[in-house]
């Protein structure tokens, strides 16, 4: 991810990911809209079509996707790519995806990616299956999972990269076209790494859950693998960096490793219902740091919230008091968005300067999930689902809405009247920093594109030649300011760790909610019309 270059931001990251959300700057009451504002915002957001931004978020990944393309593939500007990838080591590494604008597979977010996109699944099954994004949203998941099933083939060995990010930058070329190094980089007992380990774990056991239905024997390899990975990740502790050094200047883990063996247990204990799980995550409370602290982040290198939030799941399903400090610190991480988050003057959120919308999209799933655990807890939580924020009082509904306008704001109901999700209503980013985009389709030049011919189009003030259809790019800073440029990787680069958990949120916000309800509950499947096929989005409009 070219976005991760700049040493400055490191520390910024690493600053922002550690400290409590009373050190940050809090949000001033003062950051209220004019009603006039709030009026018109919400006229436009009653126009958003959230089932078609559905359908587009999840085609993303078929743009994604390196490897042999299935016949079902819906592009019509990629080809394969990535063939070879693990041959030299016997491994078929093939599959998965591209993370965001190169050509590399980052297993650490990849693995990450097919966690969110998985408990998208998981918890709003139904409501893609009514909006007839069932199979889609199954068929990402099991492109992503298949790879790391590929890339685990012995207990303790896992194939947690390919390619070099550094040679890969130096290059503007098709995936189609790749001429780079496609190193694979193993870990192993020798040269272990806990957080891609920990967080494949997490992937593989929650994507078990997604096929334990349709496909029992592919969801039981899948939670075979998961407990293999879990066992290797925690039994040779190390940041991966140590092992894989190149990828700390591309995606270092700040949080270190503990997050991801939380996360991972609590997805196992979710998918196997084993009580060895529970065991090891109630007796390495404070090791693993999940109740320690408040948090307002959550993304691919941040775990603790997801497994807050999972974990306060399980507390108010029997009240063990062992676990009562999740649910404590999965409110805290409410507080600390909804209430105390910092916002633009449109209204983001904004956590990070450096393309914050991964933040917003992830941040905005688990609060969903969250505000649906609240509302299914048993009576005898009691008032165990009650959020007290100092002396404000936020209840699901305001949870809700919170997620609704962060949703809206993505889709265009912001300053700039643009959409940050590419190909997405009349008027979206023309020049998002990714090289497919941006080359001729290889459908249309099978002419060569070397290393260093592709720069030229990186240069052009032209739009991309390619849609990057249902991408969800960086978005805008602080102010709400926002420069379409493919050198502004900053703002324009898109990543699957941004639209994974985005999946979640707009099967939330489009289906509604997961328990049918009298007064508000999404029509059942056989009479709900799915959307109809994905078109071509309509030519931007021109902004100055």
């Amino acid at each position: 991810m070219d976005s991760l270059r700049s040493h400055v931001f490191l520390v910024v990251l690493l600053l922002a990911v550690a400290l409590p959300f009373s050190s940050l700057p809090q949000r001033s009451s003062a950051a209220k809209p004019p009603e006039s504002v709030a009026v018109t915002a919400a006229a436009a957001a009653a126009r958003l079509n959230y089932s078609e931004a559905l359908e587009k978020c999840i085609f993303f990944f078929q743009l994604q996707r390196s490897g042999k393309l299935p016949p079902s593939q819906r592009s019509a500007w990629r080809g394969d790519s990535g063939l070879t990838d693990g041959k030299a080591e016997g491994v078929d590494l093939s599959r998965g995806y591209f993370d965001s604008g190169d050509n590399v597979k980052f297993g650490f977010p990849l693995a990450f990616t097919v966690t969110a996109l998985a408990w998208s699944v998981v918890e709003y099954g139904a409501q893609l299956k009514a909006l007839g994004q069932i199979k889609a949203a199954r068929d990402a998941v099991r492109w992503g999972a298949h790879y790391f099933v590929n890339a685990h083939p012995k207990p303790n060995v896992l194939y947690a990269q390919v390619g070099d990010g550094q040679s890969d930058h130096s290059c503007w070329e098709r995936p189609e076209d790749m001429g780079t190094p496609r190193t694979a980089y193993r870990l192993d007992a020798q040269h272990p790494g806990t957080e891609p380990a920990a967080e494949a774990a997490a992937a593989l056991a929650a994507s078990s859950m997604v096929f334990g239905k349709t496909d029992a024997n592919y969801s039981k390899s899948l939670l075979t693998h998961a407990r293999q990975l879990f066992n290797f990740a925690k039994r040779y502790p190390k940041k991966y960096t140590d092992s894989i050094p190149s990828a700390s200047a591309f995606y270092n883990s700040y949080s270190g490793y503990n997050d991801e063996l939380l996360w991972a247990a609590a997805w196992l204990y979710r998918a196997t219902r084993e009580a060895r799980y529970l065991d090891y995550i109630v007796t390495h409370e404070k090791d693993l740091g999940g109740t320690q602290s408040s948090v307002q982040i959550f993304s691919w290198d941040n775990k603790y919230a997801g497994a807050q939030v999972l974990l306060a799941k399980e507390y108010l399903a029997r009240q063990d008091p062992s676990l009562e400090l999740y649910l404590k610190r999965a409110k805290d991480f409410v507080c600390g968005t909804v209430v105390r988050g910092v916002r633009t003057p449109g209204g983001m959120l904004f956590l990070m300067s450096w393309s914050n919308l991964q933040y917003v999209t992830a941040v905005s799933m688990a609060l969903s999930v969250l505000a649906d655990y609240l509302d299914a807890a048993p009576a005898s939580a009691g008032n165990a689902t009650a959020i007290q924020c100092d002396a404000t009082n936020v209840t699901t509904t305001n949870i809700r809405r919170f997620v609704k306008r962060q949703t809206d704001y993505i889709l265009g109901v912001n300053p700039k009247k643009l959409s940050y999700m590419v190909g997405f209503s009349a008027s979206y980013p023309q020049r998002v920093h990714h090289r497919g985009a941006s080359l001729p389709s290889i459908k249309k030049n099978k002419t060569l594109i070397g290393c260093n011919d592709g720069w030229p189009y990186f240069q052009a003030k032209a739009p991309n030649l390619n849609v990057l259809t249902g991408a969800v790019i960086g978005g805008p800073d602080s102010t709400d300011a926002f420069r379409d440029e493919r050198d502004n990787y900053q703002q324009c680069e898109p990543s699957t760790s941004i639209n994974a958990p985005f999946v979640g949120v707009l099967a939330r916000v489009a289906g509604g909610p997961p328990t049918p309800s009298k007064k508000s509950s999404p029509p059942p499947a056989s009479t709900r019309a799915p959307p109809p096929p994905l078109k071509a989005p309509p030519p931007p409009a021109k902004r100055k």
